[in-house]
């Protein structure tokens, strides 16, 4: 089956809003075994809307729309798509009474233009929004497919999950399983050359895929059910595991923050974080985990010499001798925050982030990472490249594999 994505939405054009619904459709579809070849944008005309769904069923079996489904007038993607179809529209009851629901929840009085939400194309098999006012809904006719849904992600992603991966799946008696494995610390260039004889496997396929500051590889499985989906896919994990060892630090939708979280929770350790280039990120990073009080308790961005001394008893020798950028501070940083916050581990980060402050010694980039634990100090010397974000993200990054590869 051939899938399109086309998203409507003119401030998608403009650059104004981020398109992240063609993004997390693909890889839902890729997940189902369905093939996406084109994805488009189009704006809020309904000439363009109308060219745009021809062309996309031209070549396609199947084109889901995201955004248009709203109260407003420049809101066509469902009349577009109903004249495409010949169908007319129809005031849908049970949409309508969630509407007056919704808006006397809300204390508004529903309006003529709120209620054109729930005109629904006939004969088409509505799709409940439990996140906004505009229902979706699926058209099929000469063995074309419509799935259209509305444009907010927080809508969109929820609405896929729960209305139109059901649906999707009666289509076929094939199931797809796939499990994902996530690495740190190596790129993905010679992650791939390390299991590069499974990259060609049919079934299951192994497919890499570079994220930001990591890498994922997705194993996916064809079979009848998902118990045989398990068989296929358990040697080629194991083989995966073998090849790339303790680089992988998780499965599925798990970050590495939620891993070290999870980690320090459960093996009752304590942590505090000094910080200085990353400015508070770490500390960020480690409270995104639920139930973390009871392991972070504390965290200090000390950006200056004189906070480095006066909060975590950074000795003016060390700083004077080897600067804020060293080795020997970020040692001394770790230990310092952990005795003063009477944690297990302490961790730390100095550097450079640019894009001024460097030298010839100690250029843009330069970053010292520091874990105490266990009554020993460790440092790791980072030399990062790329714009300041991006080389504070990264530093954070390796703070937390750090963590893990210490803990675990």
């Amino acid at each position: 089956m051939k899938c399109e994505i086309l998203c409507v939405g003119t401030e998608l054009l403009l650059g104004d809003t981020l398109n992240t619904n063609s993004q997390f459709l693909a890889k839902e579809l890729s997940f189902l075994g369905i093939g996406v070849f084109h994805q488009s944008v189009v704006g809020d005309n309904p000439e363009r809307v109308r060219e745009s769904l021809k062309v996309a069923f031209d070549r396609s079996d199947m084109v889901i729309t995201t955004g248009g489904l709203g109260p407003t007038k420049d809101d066509l993607t469902k009349e577009e798509c109903a004249k495409f179809f010949n169908k007319k529209l129809i005031l849908n009851e049970e949409a309508l009474s969630r509407l007056k629901a919704i808006f006397i929840k809300r204390g508004f009085e529903l309006s003529e233009s709120n209620i054109k939400q729930a005109y629904l194309p006939e004969g088409c098999i509505p799709m409940q929004n439990n996140n906004g006012t505009a229902p979706g809904c699926i058209i099929t006719d000469n063995n074309k497919t419509l799935i259209m849904l509305p444009g907010p992600p927080k809508e969109v992603y929820p609405m896929f999950k729960e209305s139109v991966v059901p649906y999707l799946k009666t289509l076929s008696n094939d199931v797809f399983v796939s499990k994902v494995l996530r690495v740190f610390g190596i790129g993905e260039s010679n992650a791939a050359d390390r299991i590069s004889n499974l990259l060609d496997n049919e079934n299951p396929t192994v497919a890499p895929y570079a994220k930001d500051n990591e890498v994922i590889f997705r194993i996916t499985a064809k079979c009848k059910n998902e118990d045989e989906a398990a068989i296929l896919i358990k040697p080629i994990e194991q083989e995966i595991r073998e090849k790339l060892g303790d680089c992988i630090y998780g499965e599925g939708e798990k970050t590495l923050e939620y891993v070290v979280g999870e980690l320090l929770v459960n093996n009752n350790l304590t942590i505090s974080a000094a910080e200085s280039c990353t400015g508070g990120l770490v500390s960020g990073k480690l409270i995104n985990y639920p139930g973390i009080s009871s392991a972070f308790l504390e965290g200090a961005v000390t950006y200056t010499n004189e906070a480095k001394m006066k909060r975590l008893n950074v000795k003016k020798e060390t700083l004077d001798k080897y600067g804020a950028v060293s080795e020997q501070t970020a040692k001394e940083m770790a230990e310092g925050i952990a005795k003063a916050a009477g944690t297990d581990i302490g961790v730390s980060t100095t550097g450079i982030a640019g894009p001024g402050g460097g030298s010839d010694e100690k250029p843009v980039g330069l970053v010292y990472i520091g874990i105490y634990y266990n009554n020993e100090t460790y440092v790791k010397k980072l030399n990062l490249s790329g714009s300041r974000e991006k080389i504070r993200n990264r530093a954070v990054m390796e703070v937390l594999d750090m963590i893990r590869r210490k803990i675990s």
